[in-house]
């Protein structure tokens, strides 16, 4: 592919192709997902029941649409392949021949680590979180009984959250790689973003500090993480400038 600039339209075109092409294999896959979808719920459901004993559902459609809330997220999650690959064909053409070969490397790892930062989520925060709730808050006047269009909801935006959150070292990398961010402008940004994560813990997660905290402390520790990876590839940048 030789490097040629795209205009505004024919980027919104490349964007609308590549956002339809993600949206029918969630589709696809959501509909897959709901014929095995009870199997998976009994899965997902492990670190609150031993707890609680089971989940309620209190209204006549809350159980039929938590199946297809769970079906969907279930979609997102086997479509993620073919998300991850849509994204870094949309940033490709943005960027000149000598940045692409980045992309070989940078297409699997990202999956890789969404799906680490998932499972992070979901065998050690959620448990921990679910089980403080559950025991600081339950007394003799007031009995957990969790829905299961709530747990869904919760169980699926701490994977989702924690999943985009594992990318960060490697967007950190790979921006710098390509000479848009450096580590003098992270280290500069430093107060701006342990605010700005505080922040976002606070809207993806339920109104308990314990579990804004639970997320918030893994994304200042990534984010130094992704300091330290562009500090080294920025030596590397320059060295090769140079050289």
């Amino acid at each position: 592919m030789k490097d040629r600039k795209l205009s505004l339209i024919e980027h919104l075109e490349e964007l609308r192709r590549r956002i339809i092409i993600s949206l029918t294999s969630i589709a696809l896959f959501s509909l897959l997902s709901y014929l095995y979808v009870k199997k998976v719920l009994a899965f997902l459901v492990q670190p609150v029941i031993q707890l609680t004993g089971r989940l309620i559902f209190i209204k006549p459609l809350e159980a039929f649409l938590a199946h297809l809330k769970l079906a969907l997220l279930c979609g997102a999650f086997l479509a993620l392949p073919v998300i991850l690959h849509q994204i870094w064909q949309f940033v490709s053409v943005g960027l000149k021949e000598s940045e692409r070969k980045y992309l070989r490397v940078f297409g699997p790892l990202s999956l890789f680590l969404f799906l680490s930062g998932a499972g992070i989520a979901y065998f050690l925060i959620l448990p921990l979180g679910i089980r403080f709730l559950v025991s600081r808050y339950a007394t003799e006047f007031l009995e957990p009984k969790i829905s299961v269009s709530y747990y869904i909801s919760f169980v699926g935006l701490l994977l989702l959250s924690f999943g985009c959150v594992f990318e960060l070292p490697l967007v950190v990398l790979f921006l710098t790689k390509i000479g848009l961010v450096t580590p003098q402008g992270l280290r500069r940004k430093r107060r701006e973003v342990v605010l700005a994560t505080f922040v976002f813990a606070a809207i993806m997660t339920p109104p308990d500090v314990f579990t804004q905290i639970l997320l918030a402390v893994p994304i200042l520790l990534l984010y130094e993480a992704s300091l330290w990876t562009s500090v080294f590839a920025h030596k590397r940048r320059i060295s090769k400038e140079m050289g």
